[in-house]
């Protein structure tokens, strides 16, 4: 079920406290996608969103993504915990919309040149546009984790990787991509982005899974970081987004 946030000009995908599933753009604006040119400590981050937006004569209500990396999978308890936080922020934003969260998240783990605390990576937000070539959205990432569930047991397969498993995890997700793509009314063929999040080998889940469930959207490619989920136990995460501009700030 899609919800409107009217002052951010895009609807989104009721997901769970922390983030939702997804966001698209209005009629007449579309989703922009940010990269930072150096990550900064994620409060910091969002400082330089705020400047951001402000220079693009655009409010902190058009914030509908955010990509952080974090040192290391977190306990569940300790998401939990950062979670908090990183909700007080929002809420002192004033973002959430009748209670509920409108900003999708994606947050992972680099297995190489770790940041010492969580950073910020890159970020979406939208911008008023005149093209009318299809809406544009992002889509918060997802492990293997059922939805809605933010306890151990729900991870599919959980302490195992061995190939059964690995397949079985990305097939969820690519699963929980496509049904949130079907939720926010967007067909794989306007998906311009896939990432995927795994330190384990992916070229065969990317034969076997990925690339014969995302459809069209294999003419892009796949960019793969190597990077854990944020949860320990959480092997196999992806997210995708589809949108006219990338820049870099």
């Amino acid at each position: 079920m899609l919800f409107e946030n009217t002052k951010g000009h895009y609807q989104f995908l009721k997901g769970i406290e922390p983030y939702s599933c997804g966001a698209i753009a209005a009629n007449g604006f579309e989703v922009v996608h940010a990269t930072l040119a150096e990550p900064l400590p994620w409060r910091e981050g969002f400082d330089r969103v705020d400047r951001h937006l402000r220079a693009s004569d655009r409010g902190r209500h058009a914030l509908c993504g955010v990509e952080l990396r974090c040192p290391k999978p977190h306990s569940m308890d300790g998401f939990i915990g950062f979670n908090e936080a990183y909700c007080e922020l929002l809420a002192s934003w004033d973002l959430h919309v009748d209670g509920l969260n409108p900003v999708a998240r994606t947050n992972v783990a680099p297995l190489y040149n770790p940041p010492d605390d969580t950073t910020m990576h890159g970020f979406s937000y939208t911008m008023p546009c005149r093209e009318e070539n299809g809406r544009t959205f992002v889509i918060a990432g997802a492990g293997e984790l059922l939805e809605g569930e933010l306890v151990r047991d729900g991870i599919v397969r959980r302490g195992e990787t061995g190939p059964d498993a690995m397949r079985e995890k990305a097939a969820y997700v690519v699963r929980v991509m496509a049904d949130r793509l079907a939720g926010v009314g967007a067909p794989w063929s306007e998906v311009t982005t896939v990432d995927v999040y795994t330190v384990h080998r992916l070229d065969r889940l990317l034969e076997q899974v990925v690339a014969p469930g995302v459809g069209w959207a294999q003419r892009h490619g796949f960019r793969w970081y190597l990077a854990r989920p944020p949860v320990i136990g959480i092997e196999f995460e992806m997210d995708v987004r589809g949108v006219r501009r990338e820049i870099r700030i």
